[in-house]
């Protein structure tokens, strides 16, 4: 099995390739040893000590190591691991352990108002269509939180989470599409 590793625009993180589908659907965002721990594999990456945030998407992992910890060290140890998960067919997930299902009551979201259903779906689409498959190039995910009074609310996940690009993403890029498309949007906030 060929693991294939691409960088990322954020230095401490590294996007994996396994070759096949790593969520069927969706995507799974763990910051933390303690979140990791539903996940055999993203507790054994943060079992290596330098491993900070662990992403699950569609094909790939990201994998964001702490400051202070070089990737000539830990990625062999990352590539170890990913190569032993997926060669032994491991389950993504521990059985029964409701790991696949993440809700955190921390999430900050918005309560959308229900006049501006039609202003928060073209921007759900936009999200959807044009900035997720992008965003998910780079070895994250961008996740809508809330639409309040002119303001959009984004979460960065994954390689986007702390990337030192990504407040320009969101601003020059992200902000502008929206903007450009949806005249209601005022400005784009990370939460």
């Amino acid at each position: 099995m060929l693991i294939e590793t691409e960088p990322t625009p954020n230095p401490a993180t590294v996007k994996f390739l396994p070759g096949r589908a790593v969520m069927v659907a969706g995507t799974r965002d763990f910051a933390s040893p303690e979140e990791a721990e539903a996940s055999p594999l993203a507790n054994a990456l943060f079992g290596l000590g330098d491993v900070t945030g662990v992403f699950f998407g569609g094909d790939f992992i990201s994998v964001t190591i702490g400051a202070g910890s070089d990737w000539r060290d830990v990625k062999p140890d990352v590539l170890a691991t990913l190569l032993d998960h997926f060669s032994a067919d491991m389950p993504l997930f521990a059985p029964g352990s409701a790991g696949d299902i993440h809700v955190s009551a921390d999430e900050e979201s918005f309560a959308d108002a229900p006049e501006d259903a039609e202003i928060i779906e073209q921007i759900r689409d936009l999200i959807d269509t044009r900035v997720r498959p992008a965003v998910a190039n780079d070895g994250g995910d961008i996740v809508y939180r809330g639409f309040d009074k002119g303001t959009v609310y984004l979460k960065m996940q994954g390689a986007c989470s702390g990337c030192p690009s990504s407040t320009a993403t969101l601003k020059n890029g992200i902000e502008q599409l929206l903007k450009h498309y949806v005249p209601e949007v005022t400005e784009v906030r990370a939460v």
